[in-house]
């Protein structure tokens, strides 16, 4: 029996059937932003899968009435939706993402790394320990927020400070645009504190260090110790790496939530957009610079200095905001040179290929 997929798409794209979502597909995720991509002819012969987890040499994907490893796709990533060409995988399409995760690799090849897509809520978690750190954080909503993901912040292990406020106010102060959430990930607090994000067609992701109750936090939202979880070692607050590969998993909200693994280093790359959000304050200085190629060290009628002296921009701040601001530019640059390498090797061997034997 043929299935109707016409379902699936937005009312204004369907063929007179009644308005009504589809339950396995949206508790996947499946949104309009998706549906409008495709047609009823198009579900009917490729019906759309997510892919919920990425192995070495498979990738698991999930949808209506499928559960299946297919070949790897390139370039595809946990959280991207597919249109799955049952009889030849490798040739099924994926979808235009809603929004990108995405870092510069460790290592000194300048590769990026596709963490996850399609997703609508990063929860951004630190702890009331020696783990709390703004830089950190900052880059993590920077991130975000480049992608048009809503950061949250989340505060865990309240229990092992004496000063909690203390944090609270430093986590406040990053940004207006954060809303900050602390919280016991042991008990009921995660699915009453956080089901404003986790609503039915939802993807959250947790992100953060290894040991910050990411894992914790995803099996309170399940439900259950679907995930095994380690302590912080006590004497140096660090955290053991207990997820080691980057899964969804749906909810009884009818919400997907992702857990990763704790991410030692990560270099932001092509998030000019995300870290100028985030420094909206200093961006907007720093427009009113009388030179356009202001540096903001020494130059004449830097507004940005001038901030500084008035106490409107904190030195802290600025110093983290040139950081950011030099290691993006430096790697997207890095980038855009290796890919201008790859295209020039590519037209090499494409020259090549069109060459008769014998004849150089």
């Amino acid at each position: 029996m043929t299935r109707d997929y016409s379902k699936f798409l937005p009312p204004e794209m369907r063929r007179g059937h009644s308005d009504q979502n589809d339950p396995p597909l949206k508790r996947l995720g499946w949104q309009p932003y998706f549906a409008q991509q495709t047609s009823v002819d198009e579900l009917a012969d490729t019906p759309p899968v997510r892919i919920v987890e990425v192995h070495r040499n498979a990738l698991h994907v999930i949808g209506d009435d499928i559960d299946e490893l297919i070949p790897p796709l390139s370039d595809a990533t946990v959280g991207d939706w597919v249109l799955l060409n049952r009889e030849q995988a490798q040739t099924s399409r994926v979808l235009e993402r809603k929004s990108i995760i995405q870092r510069r690799a460790p290592g000194s090849d300048r590769q990026i790394q596709l963490i996850a897509a399609n997703i609508d809520t990063a929860f951004i978690v630190s702890s009331f320990n020696q783990d709390f750190n703004v830089a950190r954080l900052e880059r993590y909503i920077a991130l975000a927020l480049d992608a048009d993901i809503t950061p949250v912040i989340i505060l865990t292990k309240a229990d092992l400070t004496d000063t909690p406020q203390d944090y609270l106010d430093q986590a406040r102060a990053i940004s207006d645009l954060i809303t900050v959430v602390a919280l016991d990930a042991r008990g009921d607090e995660p699915r009453e504190k956080l089901a404003e994000w986790c609503k039915p067609g939802q993807t959250v992701a947790f992100l953060g260090s290894s040991g910050v109750g990411k894992s914790t936090l995803t099996n309170a939202l399940i439900g259950n110790q679907l995930i095994e979880t380690q302590a912080i070692r006590e004497d140096d607050a660090k955290g053991r790496h207990t997820t080691s590969t980057r899964q969804l998993h749906g909810i009884p909200e009818g919400c997907m939530v992702l857990d990763t693994p704790g991410m030692r280093e990560l270099q932001l790359t092509d998030a000019i957009s995300g870290i100028g959000d985030l420094f909206s304050d200093i961006r907007d200085f720093a427009n009113q610079c009388r030179f356009r190629d202001c540096q903001h060290e020494t130059e004449p009628g830097c507004a940005v200095l001038s901030a500084l002296e008035r106490g409107d921009i904190d030195t802290a701040r600025l110093k983290r905001w040139r950081k950011l601001i030099a290691e993006e530019a430096f790697n997207s640059a890095n980038l855009a040179q290796r890919r201008k390498k790859d295209k020039e090797f590519g037209k090499m061997i494409r020259l090549n290929k069109t060459k008769k034997p014998g004849k150089y």
